[in-house]
């Protein structure tokens, strides 16, 4: 996969290329990561990128010339053009799943109030938000969307179980995990982990799972289209199961 980054603060992403999964995954190139700055396609002798709003109102707008370029400096037939916007799909693992069988992604990150609407319009291919607020820029919504991409790659991660148990890959939160010392502070690891049973094991991670999911995330239920009483019928078989060692 590659993705290039089209940002006013390409000095952002360079940390991204250095740490943890993503970095490992460019260094072994598994995924080619760029980052563009926009004000090297301003025409403006002070590379001026933002412009006062037509109708008036308060801050600048991104104009649309140097975008324009930016895009089409990378763009390719097989290149998916994505704006990160408050007014856009909000981001799950469905969608991460989705773009992680693109070949090429454009991030554009805009800044100020917003980028002159007629690159949304004509030149941007979806619009994607990653959550319900405001910030200052789209470089962190884009490096939190190139995370969760990246490690769905293959041959990123270690083996495709690493992504498969995961909050949120099934629709369902992940069950709890333990580690050493077995005791701590009076808390213990529930025996089944220890039970060297594996069918019962994995049948109380499934119901942990949906526990979790239940008590902290009933709303991923519903986008399941599972009934509210289908849901009321879920609580009460998990409160009901109980699996001896």
């Amino acid at each position: 996969m590659k993705i290039d980054i089209l940002t006013l603060f390409p000095e952002f992403f360079y940390p991204l290329l250095s740490w943890s999964i993503v970095g490992r995954a460019y260094k072994e190139k598994k995924v080619e990561i760029n980052s563009i700055n926009i004000r090297d396609f301003s025409k403006n002798k002070h590379k001026k990128v933002d412009d006062y709003p037509f109708g008036g109102g308060v801050g600048m707008v991104m104009k649309p010339e140097p975008i324009f370029d930016a895009i089409h400096s990378v763009k390719e037939k097989n290149s998916k053009v994505i704006y990160l916007s408050p007014q856009g799909k909000v981001f799950n693992q469905e969608l991460a799943n989705e773009l992680s069988k693109e070949e090429h992604l454009i991030f554009l990150c805009g800044h100020y109030e917003g980028i002159d609407n007629r690159i949304i319009d004509h030149y941007i291919d979806e619009e994607i938000s990653i959550g319900d607020f405001v910030l200052t820029g789209g470089e962190i919504p884009a490096m939190t969307i190139i995370d969760a991409v990246v490690r769905l790659l293959p041959g990123v991660l270690s083996s495709e179980e690493s992504f498969m148990d995961e909050s949120h890959y099934d629709g369902l939160l992940e069950y709890p995990q333990y580690t050493r010392p077995r005791e701590f502070n009076g808390h213990i690891v529930p025996d089944i982990l220890l039970s060297g049973n594996h069918k019962k094991i994995e049948a109380w991670r499934k119901a942990e799972a949906l526990k979790a999911t239940l008590k902290k995330r009933p709303d991923l239920l519903k986008s399941k289209n599972y009934t509210k009483e289908e849901i009321e019928t879920l609580s009460e078989i998990v409160e009901s199961i109980n699996i001896k060692n």
